[in-house]
């Protein structure tokens, strides 16, 4: 690689930096302050009190202002200056300040008076290369780098950013389909490094603990962002580069997809079998058959193929009355044997060789030309392609193969050459198509299901997924890991293929744990390879009726998922979530990856091996401390044989369980039944969960048929949910006022318990009314329980009380004398 930037992050805060570095001046600037040293200058400037951007400008170098990923705005007076011997300082009122000292030159960042992270060597031209170096502690956990398969702590590896696919992984990849530059570190810091061009994270691999950021060229400036917390972390950086829209309620619901349905007629079939088998489901997936016939020589034709294909606009309205809708895979490359090669080719709308001819190579689907989506002229050109199938009525779009999958060195874009664009196309792509419903479609939510982007994607409204994965139990063990990483670094909607992709393997045992882990992640998308069939439809009764009862507890969980939604949207919280991120009192090793948060209310324990794999049929899971309830029986767990366990006759199970049940420093550790039926789930004392009746697509979900389950938690003075209500359909609903948000609170001392439901109304919202029941699970028994002053005659059931209730404009109250 030519032009190589390193920046590293050396362990020692006192370590100068060059010893040739001379400090020269500070001065104001136009977004800031500009610091000018012997070879070069450096331009500080903040976007909030817990952002501050550093770039440095070598002598002879030009200022690179553009920006991928950043949207907000410097904040010009944020940043304060004061000067005393030696030492120059900026600080902003939240309390993150840039130390510079001036001899040995250093600049190092601290927060409220504790050390983040520094600069050391700082800038360094080689002959070869760039290089900028940091400093890292001893003992700091460092997340990032986007998608990999690596476990939560990646700390000791030198990853690629290089946006690639890696097909049949399993428990182990270093290089993905989707790459970030950008390190969050366990001190709950991240540094996101502001430049599109190819390189490495070096995470500490040569052990001294150095942290190094390479690339070929291009900006030499970085965001430090910090937070009071997690959540408070990610807030910060989603507002530096974007929140995710909301996305259409019928997202969250089941997809039928594989690779792929060859005919209209099988489509027909597979959504006809769905509603024959009162199986859940709101869209159906067309991979790349709907424009050709066979896999190899197509791509690039995107228009439907009419032999298969007789009547798609018949076919996709009758999908749509149906309640399902239709979303169509595309692809950025166009082969030269494709119906669209020519006009591509004779309007220029493709990458270049150095003569400015249409650059072709050959890749696995045949001989091709590459989009270049930064041109304006290309951009117009897919857009109307994107228009027509919305106009036959598609409502969602995947974008294949957007790494791009194969893209020479050698081909120019009009902004540059592939390597310094590369890990943005697929950003771009998404940009192209969520800009276009926003210019024609401006009230409608899109649907935008790719593999590839870069740090601050998720603003365009990217649906993700972890590539194609192996069909195999090692395929489905890092899926939580990925998903939780990518969610730290602002993409929340990282999902899987459920069941896996790659490979014939049929093994329904996994099929179903796959599913299971499915109903707790961000989208319900079964996928695969069509020789085993990823559709529910397809199995043996047994697992049939299993998938089923997964999909009918992912509607049944709508409201609380589509509240999720609205509070990433909104705050940038990621819907799965490390345990550390809502238990901050605890310490999560890496370890106990495979066990995460689904919103603030559930801890989710997947099971990732067969039952024949383990001692016995029974599943250890880690809790913080505090009341958990399982979600399968409403019943409170304690640190023993909980009494929903099955235990087979003649087994070691009671054994087993006197031999490891114990508590845990900071925690709890919960045995819960492993069988086939059902994975782990816990509900956290002091949780409201809004919870749906089971229906067949969310085109039937009826709001006011919602039950409200509360989970007392008698060690707890307070606790909060809410519950966001919307058309599902309209985009920015909240901005423009079209919502009703329940407000729902828990106040309580060791006799009496006060449950408050508030509402709140948007501007233009011509519901004012929330209709419900609550469901309190509780293991005392109440003396008694009034609504609104009115004392209620109820009955305990199973630890469970039903109670109705209905609210206007008034906050209406539980109140509970145990």
């Amino acid at each position: 690689m030519k032009n190589l930037i390193f920046f590293l992050f050396v362990s020692t805060l006192s370590w100068g930096q060059n010893a040739t570095r001379q400090f020269v001046s500070v001065e104001k600037s136009n977004n800031g302050y500009k610091v000018v040293v012997s070879d070069g200058e450096y331009y500080f400037s903040a976007y909030s009190g817990k952002m501050v951007e550093t770039t440095f400008i070598p002598n002879g170098q030009k200022h690179l202002l553009n920006s991928h990923a950043v949207v907000a705005a410097v904040k010009t007076e944020t940043l304060q200056l004061s000067q005393s011997t030696g030492m120059v300082r900026l600080t902003t009122a939240a309390g993150l300040k840039v130390n510079i000292q001036q001899k040995p030159f250093q600049i190092s960042y601290w927060y409220q008076d504790k050390p983040v992270v520094s600069e050391n060597w700082g800038y360094e031209k080689a002959e070869d290369s760039e290089k900028i170096h940091f400093n890292l502690t001893a003992d700091e956990m460092l997340y990032g780098a986007g998608a990999r398969a690596l476990g939560m702590n990646r700390r000791g590896y030198r990853l690629q950013l290089y946006n690639r696919a890696h097909y049949g992984y399993e428990e182990h990849s270093e290089l993905m389909n989707y790459t970030m530059p950008m390190v969050v570190s366990n001190k709950c810091y991240a540094i996101h490094f502001d430049n599109a061009q190819i390189g490495y994270l070096d995470l500490d691999s040569k052990k001294n603990n150095v942290l190094t950021y390479e690339t070929i060229g291009g900006r030499k400036t970085y965001q430090v962002i910090v937070g009071d917390d997690w959540k408070d972390l990610l807030s910060e950086y989603t507002s530096l580069t974007g929140h995710q829209p909301m996305p259409p309620r019928w997202a969250f619901g089941n997809f039928a997809s594989r690779f792929g349905y060859h005919s209209e007629s099988e489509a027909r079939n597979v959504v006809n079998q769905f509603r024959k088998d009162s199986i859940p489901l709101d869209a159906i997936i067309f991979d790349l058959y709907w424009f050709g016939k066979e896999i190899q020589g197509t791509l690039g034709n995107l228009s439907f193929y009419t032999d298969s294909f007789p009547h798609p606009k018949e076919m996709i309205n009758d999908f749509k009355n149906q309640g399902v809708k239709t979303v169509l895979i595309t692809e950025p490359f166009i082969l030269t044997t494709s119906k669209k090669w020519q006009e591509a080719s004779d309007k220029k709308l493709l990458g270049t060789n150095e003569q400015g001819e249409s650059f072709t190579y050959d890749f696995y689907f045949g001989n091709t030309g590459l989009l270049d989506v930064f041109k304006p002229e290309t951009r117009t050109w897919f857009w109307d392609i994107y228009k027509d199938l919305h106009n036959y009525g598609a409502r969602g779009f995947w974008g294949d193969l957007g790494e791009p999958e194969v893209h020479p060195a050698k081909l120019k874009h009009v902004v540059g050459y592939a390597d310094e664009v590369h890990n943005i196309y697929g950003h771009e792509w998404a940009k192209l198509i969520y800009e276009g419903y926003k210019k024609d479609y401006p009230n409608e939510r899109p649907f935008i299901l790719m593999r590839s982007g870069s740090t601050g994607t998720q603003r365009f409204g990217i649906i993700p997924w972890s590539g194609d994965v192996n069909r195999t139990w090692g395929g489905l063990r890092p899926q939580m890991e990925i998903s939780m990483q990518m969610g730290l670094q602002g993409i929340a909607y990282m999902h899987s293929d459920l069941g896996g992709f790659g490979g014939p393997n049929d093994d329904p045992e996994l099929y179903v744990r796959w599913l299971q882990y499915g109903v707790f992640q961000p989208i319900f998308r079964p996928h695969g390879q069509e020789e085993v069939p990823s559709e529910a439809i397809f199995k043996d009764e047994k697992t049939k009726q299993l998938a089923k009862e997964a999909i009918e507890l992912r509607y049944q969980l709508l409201p609380y998922n589509y509240t999720l939604a609205f509070e990433n949207h909104v705050n940038g919280t990621p819907l799965m979530r490390p345990i550390f991120m809502e238990d901050t009192s605890s310490h999560w090793s890496d370890s106990l990856a495979t066990e995460y948060m689904w919103g603030s209310c559930f801890l989710v324990k997947p099971i990732t091996k067969k039952i024949g794999e383990n001692t016995l049929p029974i599943e250890v899971v880690h809790a913080p401390a505090g009341t958990w309830y399982s979600l399968h029986s409403g019943k409170v767990l304690k640190n023993m044989r909980p009494t929903d366990l099955t235990y087979v006759p003649g087994s070691k199970e009671k054994e087993y369980y006197e031999t490891n049940t114990y508590q845990v420093t900071k925690g709890q550790r919960f045995f819960m039944d492993g069988q086939l039926t059902r994975i782990p789930v816990l509900v956290k004392g002091g949780s409201f969960v809004p919870m749906s009746p089971i229906i067949q697509s969310t085109e039937a979900y009826v709001d006011s048929l919602v039950t409200i389950h509360y989970y007392d938690g008698p060690e707890l003075t307070e606790s909060s949910g809410m519950w966001y209500e919307d058309d599902g359909l309209t985009n920015e609903a909240f901005e423009k006022g079209l919502f009703k948000l329940l407000h729902m609170n828990m106040s309580q001392n060791k006799k009496k318990t006060k449950l408050s439901f508030e509402p709140t109304y948007g501007s233009i919202m011509s519901q004012h009314s929330f209709k419900f029941d609550v469901m309190i699970h509780s293991s005392r028994i109440p003396k008694s329980i009034s609504v609104n002053g009115t004392k209620m005659k109820v009955d305990v059931i199973d630890q469970k009380i039903k109670l109705p209730m209905a609210l206007t404009e008034k906050v209406q109250n539980i109140q509970i004398i145990w």
